[in-house]
């Protein structure tokens, strides 16, 4: 096979296409599908809380606190992949390894059940650490791939391409949700209860057997995704390099080369104020948005009054579809804006706004008053994280060792992640309300914009 040049229009496409790929896992799963899900099992069997390992806990929490863990172990694991990547100079072998776990844990999530418990938590925290170690692999190729004046705009159009994709297929899995029995999902109703001739029951009968067969095609939503993911992303591994081989790596401590690794960049940013500063900031700001993109839609199939069901599980998914459709614009708006102000002026803006929505979602009651929320989450959700990876790059010092640098980077993430979550579960359970959690998110994108201010007054990107 040919290696593609360093900046060539068909590498940049291949690398920005494993948005394309992976992106239905954080819409239907981690955003969309899967939390409407996991509240309406939950509701089926009557219960809010639930027996684990010896103790009972509301299922808010349960899933808040087994994300954090899932980012525990990807924090730790990162590096990890990172050492044995740099050693044996093939980090692709390894973004496929995750994108397989990440894609056979979905298809996995179609036996999720309260009665299964443990291995229903335990496929849906391999789906999440699948998806984020392959998504920081790719990340870590962004600078492989891109010349610097090729970086905002690719990962803009990487960002892109996930939201259109991913949409595709969540629009699909709403018609399978809304409409089971033109895909083979059994509605009928046992015959003695149509020849009662009832009404009544007759139409509890026929919502009752609509419901289950919408929880069937949720399910196997799930294993579309898992399909979806691992077919589309052959397309990146085809042309995808292998990698850099680091120099002088040490062969007899392999394993934890990684960490070594996170040692040396760390050292490395005593000498380069202007990424440590920024890295600060984006620890913080990143905090608050991931923990809002994880939890937004438990927090509007619980704290939202919705009506019905299925005026539920309609509204919730049309909610993401919106933030959907508007981020695309908004990675385009937003990777413009930092062309005409700068990448840092432009991301202290967007966090400004991201206060300003977290205010207005304190006071969400009414599914209108989600809609609104999710159209401006939709604004500052997509440019955020494109710019934040691409000016990021950009900070770079001239180096081969992208994929430590990376890894620093992911693993500052995860462990944000990880304090998040368990900040915003723990916040939940012990005021009953997930609506009070809302609160500590304003301080850390406040704070965001504080540290980014500070960067300002070093170079600009």
């Amino acid at each position: 096979m040919k290696v593609l040049e360093k900046g060539s229009k068909k590498l940049l496409n291949a690398w920005a296409f494993y948005d394309w790929a992976n992106s239905v896992y954080s819409l239907v799963i981690a955003s969309a599908v899967f939390p409407i899900f996991y509240g309406a099992i939950f509701r089926k069997a009557g219960i809010e809380k639930i027996i684990v390992f010896g103790g009972e806990i509301e299922r808010a929490p349960l899933i808040s606190y087994t994300t954090s863990l899932a980012f525990v172990f990807i924090a730790l694991v990162t590096p990890l992949v990172s050492g044995v990547a740099d050693y044996i100079g093939n980090k692709r072998i390894f973004m496929k390894f995750f994108c397989y776990l990440g894609g056979f844990s979905c298809i996995g999530l179609y036996w999720f059940s309260l009665d299964n418990i443990y291995f229903s938590l335990l496929c849906y925290f391999f789906g999440l650490v699948g998806f984020w170690v392959s998504f920081a692999i790719n990340n870590s190729y962004l600078p492989d791939v891109a010349f610097e004046h090729q970086q905002d705009e690719i990962s803009a159009k990487g960002f892109s391409m996930g939201y259109i994709g991913s949409v595709i297929l969540l629009v699909i899995n709403l018609a399978m949700v809304m409409f089971p029995d033109i895909f083979g999902f059994d509605t009928s109703i046992p015959e003695s209860i149509t020849e009662t001739g009832n009404e009544t029951l007759i139409k509890e009968a026929t919502e009752k057997a609509k419901g289950s067969a919408s929880i069937e095609a949720m399910k196997a939503s799930f294993v579309t995704v898992g399909t979806w993911w691992m077919l589309f992303s052959q397309y990146t591994f085809f042309h995808l390099p292998k990698g850099n081989k680091k120099e002088n790596t040490d062969s007899k401590n392999i394993i934890f080369n990684g960490f070594q690794e996170l040692k040396q960049v760390w050292h490395q940013l005593l000498n380069q104020p202007k990424l440590k500063r920024y890295l600060v900031a984006f620890f913080v700001y990143s905090m608050a948005v991931q923990t809002v993109m994880l939890i937004a839609t438990y927090f509007g199939e619980e704290e939202i009054d919705w009506g019905s069901d299925d005026e539920r599980t309609i509204g919730l998914i049309v909610s993401i579809l919106v933030i959907q459709l508007v981020a695309v614009l908004g990675a385009y708006a937003t990777a413009r804006a930092s062309k005409a102000f700068g990448n840092i002026k432009t991301l202290i803006v967007i966090n400004m706004l991201w206060v300003c929505i977290c205010v207005f979602a304190y006071f969400l009651i009414t599914p209108t008053d989600f809609y609104i929320a999710a159209g401006f989450v939709g604004i500052v959700m997509g440019g955020i994280q494109a710019l934040s990876r691409s000016t990021y790059s950009k900070f770079l010092p001239e180096t081969t060792d992208t994929t430590s640098f990376f890894s620093f980077y992911d693993v500052a993430e995860k462990i944000g992640i990880v304090i998040g979550t368990f900040l915003y579960g723990f916040v939940a359970q012990i005021t009953g309300s997930m609506r009070n959690a809302i609160l500590f998110l304003i301080l850390f994108f406040m704070s965001g914009v504080f540290l980014l201010y500070r960067v300002l007054k070093t170079e600009k990107p």
